[in-house]
């Protein structure tokens, strides 16, 4: 007999599915009564154990080192080492500890390693039960090689990726492939090549679980060559992206240090030259100035502000692993998501009832048996009777529980068993009582082969009774009434239409002699009770969370492993687009990578999606420009997760696969959740734009005052010390203020901004142009005046010092609302934070005013009231021209393209 080895790999030598159990066990060269030790040995050697590749594992050392690969941090670092060089030990030590703050925050934020490969590896068992050699036994699934014959039976995992020679009742639950919550009924009959993932009945996967009945299958594909494998390879091939934010203070960063250092050699040059200066005095200078001008505590109060936000979006439901996913939230414009319990509720309820001539709404939600039966035809009573025995036959004919606890109901099994306890309930029956009044004798197990589950019980009135419920077409074929198929076959194309699963229900009535059932028994005599149909409904939260997207600008789309019926039907109840569009997962195999990225857009919904097909989604549509949020929860969502801008996994039902390849972790699996954190996103942007707007011109105003002194050649209105003090103070206290600011109203009736937009839009950069040179043109006004006044040096000096300090303070109102007026009664009062931090910046001032101790260190002199009077005075007319400036930019429309020209007119100050 030949080898195994013939073909690069088993799994791709056909469509497994397809294929009789006899063809594949020829194709794989295998038989029934297992494979020999050294066909075993060989076929090892040549496909290699099952198992998954151990992930390459990033040390903390490099984690660390890692958090400082950002162009600013590089230009401070540079800064304070050139100030150690220089001997200005303060300057140097203060930016170097920045630096070490800001790592620090972020290793820790992101200190968790990723561990998506271990995690996978994880689901697939350790054991497994196969015949080799007309033996059962147990190995290691390790040992496991294409062509064994595994046994598999209920609650074990599916050791390797294989077909279905024999099958009786067996289920399996694929929701870490499929994302379907439904256990999946498998058989050993071939369905066609062409069929779905979650469609392939005659196939088990690695990885999955036996819910129900016992099979023997072959083996296909063994390790990277299985469903799970394939996963774990795409992982391995995804290259994670760098968030907007990062990508815009990257830019910044290096056009700024670009800037300074040109304007530095042409500094130095000018002193030497035209100056006269000494060349280390001059360098000392031109260090100073850059020092100055550095906003170097600017990344720290970012990484602060992140952290803020972290916490904001945990008390939301929403974890953030990865600190900069909080700012990418911010410019989220397209979310992927899952159907089941993240739109919906994940629970199957009863809504419609066809019994007798009746059609019947059920209401209630979920498995609570709360709820009302009503017709709109009329005539309830009469069908009465006619829907209890449908809802006793839906109940006898199950083993599923309901149960009551803290959380409210559940169920114990099948979730459409479930679901039909509750409609019972709901029809004025009490389960036990009725099991007890109708004990069950035998049973026929649902089986895919057969398609239907029936159950014997003892009727209380006497004789036996048989409670059938199943597929409506395998149903159909039992009571043989041609008058009916019509009559179902209508009832169900229409609720196909509507997204709802539809069970058939009948009865046979046997005499007391009958102890057993088999299906010859069910071939005449059997009576129809109705058509159920369920629904696993939208939540109500979902649909608000939904609208509010596309006010905002967001396009959600489906991505569900469902069939694209079910899948529409939510898709029109949620209104995730005025007229959905649908693809399945077979046509997104069909279009080439140009041609899906000119479908994305357009389409909605994603039905019958596969791990491959979610992940070339994601692609398209960061080719197409957007900022994609996706959500998962099996390991089947995780390459999609990881490529995805913000990965967001299930806390409560996602596997560790997903939730390690994730930036966002939600408690509550709640998509309302995902549009809460988007939400907190866009106010963490805002605070960061505003701390930006803030820190540049209180930093440039002052360097401009300097350097306007170096060049004219008048005496320096502030001392390098004194410079020292004001970006201490306000960098540390007023800057953080910021952090803490809460959302502007209208913040999510915005466009995203766009991905590529800049961090320094041209009215934030004629804001830091304008306001920079108001800051120096008051705080040169008071040092000449002073001077005038035949003030002391020194007291000029400290007059600049609180002058530039009072200016920030002001100026911190005016940027807390980039978009509307600051004069409105909440604008004036501000937040605890800011109040807390103007507190501390003023009595540090008056300290550094009028301590001596700080009159001898800062060469600082105390001020008379009408000194400071005439400073407040100053920084209030700044703050009014600023107003008027922020109306004047509003009515000219500069404020459209804060946002990057995507934002809508914005609603009046709080």
């Amino acid at each position: 007999m030949n080898t195994a080895g013939n073909s690069s790999t088993p799994s791709k030598t056909a469509d497994w599915h397809a294929l009789s159990p006899d063809q594949s066990l020829a194709r794989l060269e295998s038989r029934m009564d297992g494979l020999s030790s050294e066909e075993v040995r060989r076929r090892l050697e040549t496909w290699g154990p099952n198992s998954l590749p151990e992930p390459t594992r990033i040390g903390p050392v490099r984690r660390f080192l890692a958090q400082f690969n950002s162009g600013l941090i590089y230009f401070l670092l540079a800064a304070a080492l050139a100030s150690f060089m220089l001997g200005h030990i303060i300057d140097g030590a203060v930016i170097a500890m920045v630096v070490l703050v800001n790592a620090i925050v972020g290793f820790v934020q992101e200190g968790k390693a990723e561990q998506a490969l271990r995690a996978i590896g994880h689901l697939i068992s350790h054991q497994a039960a196969v015949k080799r050699e007309e033996q059962q036994t147990s190995v290691q699934v390790a040992e496991l090689v294409p062509g064994d014959i595994v046994i598999l039976e209920a609650g074990q995992k599916v050791p390797a990726d294989a077909r279905i020679v024999r099958a009786r009742a067996l289920s399996v639950d694929e929701a870490l492939l499929t994302g379907e919550s439904l256990t999946a009924d498998k058989a050993s009959t071939a369905v066609p090549a062409e069929a779905a993932l979650g469609d392939r009945s005659s196939m088990v996967f690695s990885g999955t679980l036996v819910k129900t009945g016992q099979a023997t299958a072959v083996v296909t594909a063994t390790g990277r060559a299985t469903e799970i494998g394939k996963i774990s390879g795409m992982l391995q091939e995804v290259t994670e992206l760098s968030t907007p934010l990062l990508r815009q203070i990257n830019r910044f960063a290096t056009r700024f240090t670009r800037v300074i250092l040109v304007g530095a050699v042409l500094l130095f040059g000018f002193l030497i030259w035209m100056r006269q200066f000494e060349w280390s005095e001059a360098l000392i200078m031109v260090v100073a100035l850059a020092v100055g001008l550095i906003p170097e505590g600017l990344p720290a109060v970012i990484t602060i502000t992140l952290a803020i936000g972290v916490r904001r979006m945990a008390a939301r439901h929403a974890v953030i692993r990865k600190l900069p996913a909080v700012e990418t939230l911010g410019a989220v414009s397209v979310i992927c998501t899952d159907k089941t319990g993240t739109l919906t509720r994940n629970e199957m309820m009863v809504r419609r009832v066809f019994a007798g001539e009746t059609e019947l709404q059920v209401s209630g939600s979920g498995y609570s048996p709360e709820g009302e039966l009503s017709t709109t035809q009329g005539g309830l009573e009469d069908a009465i009777p006619a829907v209890r025995e449908l809802a006793r036959g839906g109940l006898l004919c199950g083993d599923a529980r309901l149960d009551q606890g803290e959380k409210g109901w559940s169920v114990e099994g099948d979730p459409m068993e479930g679901a039909l306890i509750a409609f019972a309930m709901k029809a004025g029956l009490d389960p036990e009582r009725e099991r007890g009044e109708w004990p069950r004798v035998d049973e026929i197990p649902f089986d895919a082969s057969h398609r239907y589950m029936a159950t014997l019980h003892r009727s209380p009135e006497g004789g036996h009774v048989v409670f059938i419920k199943g597929a409506p077409e395998a149903v159909l074929r039992m009571i043989g009434k041609p008058g009916l198929n019509e009559e179902w076959e209508t009832r169900i194309s229409a609720a196909a239409a509507t997204g709802e699963r539809l069970l058939g229900f009948a009865v046979k009535r046997v005499d007391d002699a009958e102890d057993a059932i088999n299906p010859d028994l069910l071939t005449v005599g059997v009576e129809p009770l109705g058509l159920v149909g369920f629904i696993d409904p939208p939540r109500e939260e979902a649909q608000d969370a939904v609208a509010e997207c596309r006010r905002a600008g967001i396009d959600v789309k489906m991505i569900t492993g469902d069939h694209v019926a079910t899948a529409l039907a939510i898709a029109k109840q949620l209104r995730l687009a005025d007229e959905p569009k649908a693809m399945t997962g077979t046509e997104v195999e069909r279009l080439s990578e140009e041609e899906l990225r000119n479908a994305v857009d357009k389409v909605s919904v994603f039905a019958r999606a596969s791990p491959e097909h979610k992940l070339r989604i994601v692609k398209a549509l960061q080719a197409q420009g957007h900022i994609v949020a996706m959500t998962g929860d099996g390991v089947n969502d995780a390459p999609s997760l990881k490529q995805a801008d913000v990965g967001t996994a299930m806390g409560q039902k996602g596997s560790e696969a997903s939730r390690e390849a994730a930036k966002m972790v939600l408690l509550d699996d709640n998509f309302a959740s995902i549009v809460s954190a988007v939400h907190e996103g866009r106010t963490v942007y805002d605070n960061i734009r505003k701390l930006i707007a803030w820190t540049l011109p209180t930093n440039g105003g002052e360097s401009v005052a300097v350097l306007l002194a170096i060049l004219v050649g008048f005496t320096l209105p502030m001392t390098a010390t004194q410079i020292l003090w004001i970006n201490l103070v306000t960098d540390s206290a007023l800057g953080l203020a910021l952090a803490f600011e809460p959302s502007e109203r209208g913040v999510m009736e915005r466009r995203p901004r766009r991905s590529d937009a800049p961090l320094l839009s041209s009215f934030m950069l004629w804001r830091v142009i304008l306001v920079s040179f108001l800051f120096a043109g008051l705080s040169l006004g008071v040092f000449f005046v002073a001077l005038d006044m035949d003030r002391s040096l020194e007291t000029a000096r400290t007059m600049v010092v609180n002058m530039l300090v009072v200016a920030g303070i002001f100026y911190l109102f005016n940027v807390r609302y980039l978009h509307v007026s600051s004069f409105s009664w909440r604008g004036i009062l501000g937040t605890k934070a800011v109040l807390i931090s103007v507190g501390i910046v003023l009595l540090a001032q008056l300290v550094f005013t009028y301590l001596p101790v700080m009159n001898d260190i800062f060469q600082s002199r105390p001020l008379s009231i009408f000194e400071l009077g005439s400073i407040i005075v100053a920084g209030i007319g700044m703050m009014l021209l600023l107003e008027c400036e922020k109306l004047l930019m509003r009515r000219l429309g500069w404020f459209d393209e804060l946002q990057g020209g995507h934002i809508t007119p914005q609603p009046a100050a709080p």
